[in-house]
């Protein structure tokens, strides 16, 4: 390969392409458009129903059977890996990324090309996911062991991979944050909101999922006066928890799950995003999203989100409605707070160019090759 060249990459998340997340949001960044940062053979599952429509440079394929343990898991990872050795010339490819230690994908990749070079990508969820499920739990050790360089966006993220991986060898181990789109860097939405004295208008963006906090978010802000919640989620998954809000009395207004630029909008017509989440964020990219645009972000002080936001956010428990109330009530009244917190953010977001993070991978991939 010319040292002038960027590497070509192989990589595959087995979620159907449509999926929520900023694990999704940051591999469609990174490899697909009309000119990807990291040039590369990049693929998703392809959804039930009909073909959705997909960014330039992503290929789907259509295999079923995606679980998590037992004798089926061994069968999708098998169907995935003939998919995947019909799907790629191995002549083409110089390295793997592996994004997940875990779940399906980066087995079937490793064994497709079994003998390419192995960027394995800590997220979060393959964190999760391996602690409550055995099956998982290997593959993410086997993963580790077969990996050549092993990714993590977060010194948090170092630390927990290696309590569930405790032999992993550690030189392998090498610190890349994610990043989010330059574009949003140097011309984020203009604001069009301004704080009002009497309410603050609250955003909570992503998925509904358990570790996400949302019940905790629920329960401490229903009470409260002079609080706004907006919801910007998976259809699906806010119809799920209709009955909960149901329950808790709590007014919301539902945004739909909204696309990137929609969402930078968002952001922009509201005061502050919250981030309740209760075990960890690899990065908490939909926060630094925010920053960029100048959103304030209240969160939960959680492992790998702590080390991103550093002090430019405004730290609370969610758990704890006391707390909660609170701080809600300084960034209501407290003059300049949010002024503040607003200008620390935008100097935040700035240190993390998708830009340099895909060309750290490159760098890497470059002394693997």
């Amino acid at each position: 390969m010319s040292p002038d060249r960027n590497p070509l990459v192989a990589t595959f998340l087995d979620l159907p392409a449509g999926s929520p997340g900023g694990s999704v949001e940051l591999f469609l960044d990174l490899y697909t458009g009309e000119k990807p940062l990291i040039p590369a053979r990049a693929f998703m599952l392809a959804p039930a129903g009909p073909r959705p429509l997909t960014p330039a440079s992503l290929n789907l394929l259509n295999t079923g059977g995606k679980c998590l343990e037992g004798p089926a898991f061994s069968r999708y990872v098998a169907q995935l890996r003939r998919a995947l050795t019909a799907a790629i010339n191995p002549s083409q490819i110089d390295v793997l990324h592996l994004h997940h230690l875990a779940f399906g994908a980066t087995p079937a990749l490793i064994r497709a090309l079994p003998t390419h070079p192995r960027i394995a990508m800590v997220h979060g969820t393959d964190l999760i996911f391996a602690e409550a499920h055995r099956d998982q739990l290997q593959v993410l050790r086997a993963t580790a062991r077969a990996a050549d360089a092993i990714v993590v966006p977060t010194g948090a993220m170092a630390d927990h991979l290696l309590k569930l991986a405790p032999q992993i060898d550690r030189r392998k181990i090498t610190h890349i944050p994610w990043g989010i789109p330059d574009r949003l860097l140097s011309h984020p939405p203009l604001r069009t909101t301004r704080p009002s004295k009497s309410h603050l208008r609250l955003l909570y963006a992503g998925r509904l999922t358990t570790e996400k906090g949302v019940d905790a978010l629920l329960r401490s802000v229903a009470p409260l006066q002079g609080v706004e919640l907006s919801i910007a989620a998976p259809t699906a998954q806010f119809r799920a928890m209709a009955p909960r809000l149901r329950r808790a009395g709590l007014r919301t207004r539902y945004l739909g799950w909204l696309r990137r630029p929609q969402l930078w909008r968002t952001f922009a017509e509201h005061d502050v995003l919250v981030m309740p989440s209760t075990t960890l964020e690899a990065m908490g990219l939909v926060a630094l999203e925010a920053q960029a645009c100048g959103l304030p972000v209240l969160y939960q002080p959680v492992p790998g989100l702590s080390e991103a936001l550093v002090h430019s956010g405004m730290a609370t428990d969610f758990t704890q409605p006391t707390a909660l109330v609170r701080d809600l009530d300084r960034l209501r009244t407290e003059p300049g707070l949010l002024p503040a917190l607003r200008q620390a953010g935008y100097a935040n977001a700035a240190r993390y160019p998708l830009s340099k993070t895909a060309r750290e991978l490159s760098d890497l991939g470059r002394l693997l090759s």
